[in-house]
């Protein structure tokens, strides 16, 4: 027979707004931050400032983890409230998006419609499924993390001016739809936001970017 205790959630003893000044929601809502920023440049057009901002979401991303795992007397309260903000974030980071980049760069043309919904229908799945029953025995994601599909469009964007709008944009549609089938697959994936060499690792990615899509804006 279970207790009361066992089954009835902690009571909350601070205010909402309290959480803010946990430092890895700080870098989450940072993150966010960039994300609203990617979001403008794309349905202003300006692609290069946007990529700029979509794989600094990322960066912010890691970060927090990585900070929340190295700090001492967060509560319960403050990893379940940190789990369930990065959640959200995450819809929109790399799933609202992915979605605004294809139909843009698609001049919003109706026929990508469909392709931006399957996205979204699999990265909402994808990240109810992670926060429903979290890594595999052996410790790795079951089907790819929705974090890489941002750091891989923005790579896969540096080829745009080698082609012709209309056919770049089949090309990243295509692009953005198998990334969206290899989220639900059952594929086994390392975590690689876990390990600090690869925080290392996407900090010089996300600098390179930086300096390569914002000399583009000179």
């Amino acid at each position: 027979m279970t207790t009361e205790n066992a089954t009835t959630p902690e009571l909350p003893t601070r205010s909402i707004l309290s959480y803010i000044k946990d430092l890895p929601n700080i870098c989450s809502l940072a993150g966010l931050g960039c994300t609203l920023l990617a979001i403008f440049f794309l349905i202003e057009g300006v692609y290069a400032a946007a990529m700029i901002c979509m794989v600094w979401a990322v960066a912010f991303d890691w970060a927090d983890g990585l900070i929340a795992r190295r700090m001492t007397g967060r509560t319960g309260a403050d990893r379940t409230f940190g789990g369930q903000l990065d959640l959200l974030i995450d819809i929109v980071s790399y799933g609202v998006t992915p979605a605004i980049l294809i139909l843009s760069y698609g001049d919003f043309n109706p026929a990508f419609l469909p392709i931006v919904f399957i996205m979204l229908v699999f990265g909402v799945i994808r990240l109810s499924y992670f926060s429903t029953f979290g890594l595999s025995d052996d410790a790795k994601y079951t089907g790819l993390a929705i974090d890489n599909n941002s750091i891989i469009l923005v790579f896969i964007f540096m080829f745009a001016g080698y082609f012709d709008r209309s056919i770049f944009s089949i090309i990243l549609a295509a692009s953005g739809l198998c990334l969206a089938i290899l989220n639900v697959s059952q594929i086994k994936t390392p975590k690689l936001s876990g390990n600090p060499v690869n925080v290392a690792l996407l900090a010089i990615y996300t600098l390179a970017v930086s300096v390569i899509y914002g000399w583009t804006l000179l």
